[in-house]
């Protein structure tokens, strides 16, 4: 064999041993999801995983629906290459948040991460995203001050706790105009990052709009204990309680007001732990007529057939119907996936391009949303809220009045 040979035959051997890999690599996309698998909140972590496997199904497989990647099959500009999930545990903690992300990115190699439920984990996240140019996907961590930190690999295609508070406020504004008593509001919030901004926000709207806060308690997340915290709010007797906790603060809240005696008029939650099934299966029977904020509504379906089907996906897994957080973490996913298939790469500085790029008119969600088109930012300001109300056991969207489905009942225990 001369030189000329050795060298053609060693050429074709490496094509040969190269291609396998090649194709391996194509057959699959990894993306990280980062949620609190295990703790007090695993059982959001649980909804979140069927959200995303539900949302990869429709990606992976060819579905008539109207909505992003649904009809094909997989990532088509990459060969229909499949979305690969690789779901990590942040335990609640924004440095264990931290290095989740950067092992995710380091070792298994993901395009993007998808997270985080926390705001304060998604906080860290996003900035081990930023130093490694992969972009962060906020699916359901609301804070206000998230998108407004100069970062250029961060976007959250649903709303901050600044819109959802203007819509509950302009609820609110609504319902006295029709000459319904509201002055007083009593701010009851969590002391991390996503309590701490809610209630900045909250009383920023309250004095431009002329409510009086009548209470502004901040507790300790996941505190053993909110006796006090309860007495103070039933001697203040606001018209409306806005609470912005988490799960099993939300359950304990209810508790103590049931021990205590203190039936608040009106609820208006921003979301969190009220949107959440394991408050309702442990006190449901005292929280009828309770209102949230929230970005998914089911009636929708209504309007949007694809709601129903994917719904039905998701039931089938996690046998609960989608919910406001559940219903977000869907959406961010087709996002990606649809940024990705743009991109026809999975290289960070080209996905944050696409994702820069994403113009999905609203039809074409399972959000009562107008768009999704991101800023400069990361935020995507078309995200239109909605609020729900508990009623006979089911929630119904009641504002604004063209979502509509019923009149709010007014008040709560009245």
């Amino acid at each position: 064999m001369n030189r000329r040979e050795l060298l053609l035959g060693g050429a074709a051997a490496l094509s040969l041993a190269a291609a396998p890999r090649a194709r391996a690599q194509a057959a699959e996309v990894p993306v990280g999801l980062i949620y609190p698998m295990s703790g007090a909140n695993a059982q959001i972590a649980a909804d979140a995983r069927a959200a995303y496997e539900t949302a990869a199904e429709v990606i992976n497989t060819a579905m008539d629906l109207d909505l992003p990647m649904a009809r094909s099959v997989g990532i088509p500009s990459l060969g229909g290459a499949r979305l690969k999930l690789i779901f990590a545990d942040h335990q609640a903690d924004p440095q264990k948040g931290r290095s989740e992300a950067e092992r995710l990115i380091t070792q298994d190699k993901v395009c993007a991460i998808v997270g985080a439920y926390h705001s304060s984990v998604a906080t860290t996240a996003s900035v081990t995203c930023e130093r490694y140019g992969v972009p962060f996907i906020a699916a359901d961590s609301s804070s206000p001050s998230l998108h407004r930190r100069k970062l250029s690999y961060f976007f959250r295609p649903a709303a901050h706790d600044e819109m959802f508070s203007e819509a509950m406020f302009d609820f609110m504004d609504a319902q006295r105009k029709k000459g319904v008593k509201i002055e007083t509001i009593a701010l009851f919030h969590e002391d991390t990052i996503f309590g701490t901004d809610s209630a900045a926000t909250q009383t920023k709207l309250a004095q431009e709009r002329g409510y009086r806060i009548a209470a502004d308690i901040k507790y300790r997340a996941n505190s053993p204990s909110l006796t006090a915290e309860v007495q103070q709010l039933k001697s203040a007797d606001a018209d409306v309680l806005m609470p912005s906790s988490y799960t099993t603060d939300a359950i304990l809240l209810v508790k103590t007001m049931a021990e205590l005696g203190y039936r608040p008029r009106n609820i208006i939650a921003q979301a969190a732990g009220f949107s959440e099934r394991a408050l309702y299966d442990a006190v449901g029977d005292r929280l009828g007529g309770v209102i949230t904020r929230s970005s998914f509504s089911i009636d929708l379906a209504a309007k949007r057939p694809a709601v129903a089907r994917v719904n039905e996906i998701y039931r089938a897994k996690a046998n609960r119907d989608l919910n406001d957080n559940t219903a977000r973490e869907v959406m961010a996913l087709l996002v990606l996936a649809d940024a990705i298939n743009r991109a026809k790469s999975t290289d960070g500085a080209k996905l944050r391009e696409a994702l820069a790029a994403t113009d999905i008119p609203g039809e074409q969600t399972i959000m009562p949303w107008s768009r999704i088109r991101f800023g400069a930012d990361g935020q995507n300001t078309s995200a239109d809220p909605v609020l729900v109300q508990y009623v006979g056991g089911k929630w119904v969207t009641i504002f604004p009045e063209a979502a509509a489905i019923a009149a709010p009942v007014w008040p709560m225990n009245g």
